[in-house]
C-alpha cells in the first residue's frame, strides 16, 4: 500500500510519523488482497485554534480500493488516541467491504448476463 503522510497545524514527528506507519501495518494486512493499486493517505493536525479548553486533535484515514473509497475520522485530545480511532474506523470499513464483495461473487454465480436462472 502507497501511503501519504499529511501534518496540519503541527509537526510532523518521528514519533508521529512511527505511529501512523505502526497502526497502518494492520491494515496493509486486510488490503494485501487487493493488490498494490491501494493507495492510503493519513492526515493529522489540530482542528482549529478557538477550542478554550485544551486541543483538539484530528486524524483522518482515506484509502482508495478498488472501486471504494474508504473514508474514517477521529477527534480526541491525544493524537495518538486519535490516530487509533480513525485506523480502527477504517479497519472495519474495509473488513465489511471484504464481506459485500463475498456477496456479490454469491449472486453473481447464481445469476447468468444479469437474468436469474430458473
Amino acid at each position: 500500500m502507497n501511503v501519504s503522510l499529511k501534518a496540519k497545524g503541527i509537526t510532523l514527528t518521528d514519533a508521529i510519523r512511527a505511529t501512523i506507519e505502526k497502526r497502518l501495518a494492520a491494515l496493509e494486512k486486510k488490503v494485501a488482497k487487493f493488490g498494490t493499486s491501494v493507495n492510503g493517505e493519513v492526515e493529522v493536525g489540530k482542528t482549529s485554534k478557538h477550542h478554550k479548553k485544551g486541543e483538539l486533535f484530528r486524524a483522518e484515514v482515506h484509502v482508495r480500493l478498488p472501486g471504494k473509497l474508504v473514508y474514517a475520522e477521529a477527534l480526541n485530545q491525544d493524537l495518538y488516541a486519535a490516530i487509533g480511532a480513525a485506523v480502527r474506523e477504517a479497519s472495519g470499513q474495509i473488513a465489511s467491504y471484504k464481506g459485500l464483495r463475498k456477496e456479490d461473487r454469491r449472486t453473481a454465480k447464481k445469476t447468468k448476463g444479469g437474468r436469474e436462472r430458473a
